[in-house]
């Protein structure tokens, strides 16, 4: 690795979590009965569902399978102050990549292979800490429920579709919000915001043969020209409903974001660990727990 970080001892969620999320997290905290649906599901389906059928798929990483790739992963979590999970590599065309976390069960990440293609190994990392923001956060619960709603929509009638309806769109909206803490998780791991930008640069329109030629400067700019869509009511409306069915904000808009914070006393605080800190005593050494 090229890239030589701060280790964030004492870094806790809270440092870095964006408002958005902690907001969409505490109106999804009001839903009536989601604690009992939590357990219910994922006390059971989700395990198998999710766990005994990635073990079956993919390829699990560690210091003598892949080991750039493990210590791509070693290193995120040294950074942010974070036990390691288990990294897995599995075959898919599409680039993407995820993490699964229940309780009492082992917390994993998963990458596509045609994500590693894509990207460098500087990039990559940005890719792994992004999803260690997930654990950070202490999303997985959430992330995992998400994922069974959408999975159970496309499964039932269409009235089943419309009584879940309503959980799905507010779950949705979390995981969005959510990503805007998980890209400064990865922002803080590498801490080169143009590496970050540059990820979400090659999933917007980005192919192994395409990406060495595009322009970091260009997307940046691309990104800082949609804030200008909101100058309007219509044009807030129109984005809205642009993302209104995503589970992650558009590329430019995370990018923006990115751009935004890597400027901000925030961020620059934190690099300077300031947060270590409080009362006069340093903060304990900070863990994720196991969903």
């Amino acid at each position: 690795m090229a890239l030589s970080t701060i280790p964030l001892i004492g870094l806790r969620a809270d440092h870095f979590r964006h408002p958005l999320d902690l907001q969409a997290t505490n109106s999804l905290k009001q839903l009536p009965g989601l604690d009992l649906l939590v357990r219910q599901v994922l006390g059971g389906v989700g395990e198998q569902f999710f766990y005994l059928e990635n073990i079956a798929s993919s390829i699990l990483v560690s210091d003598q399978q892949l080991p750039h790739l493990h210590q791509l992963l070693l290193d995120a979590c040294q950074t942010l102050d974070l036990e390691p999970p288990q990294l897995y590599i599995r075959q898919h065309p599409v680039p993407n990549a995820y993490t699964f976390a229940m309780r009492g069960k082992q917390a994993f990440i998963v990458v596509h292979t045609s994500l590693i293609e894509l990207l460098t190994p500087e990039e990559i990392q940005a890719v792994i800490a992004h999803e260690l923001g997930h654990l950070k956060c202490e999303h997985g619960v959430y992330l995992t429920l998400a994922n069974l709603v959408v999975l159970a929509a496309n499964l039932l009638s269409p009235w089943g579709k419309i009584l879940t309806q309503g959980l799905q769109t507010q779950l949705m909206e979390w995981v969005r919000c959510a990503e805007f803490s998980c890209d400064r998780a990865a922002l803080l791991a590498i801490q080169e915001p143009r590496v970050v930008m540059s990820v979400l640069m090659k999933l917007s329109g980005g192919s192994p043969s395409l990406a060495p030629h595009l322009n970091l400067d260009a997307f940046v700019a691309q990104a800082r020209t949609y804030d200008q869509i909101s100058s309007t009511e219509l044009g807030e409306l129109l984005k809205q409903t642009q993302t209104a069915q995503l589970t992650h904000p558009l590329p430019v808009l995370r990018a923006r974001e990115i751009d935004r914070w890597s400027s901000s006393p925030n961020y620059q605080s934190l690099l300077k660990q300031n947060f270590m800190v409080y009362n006069n005593k340093v903060t304990p050494k900070g863990e994720w727990r196991n969903w």
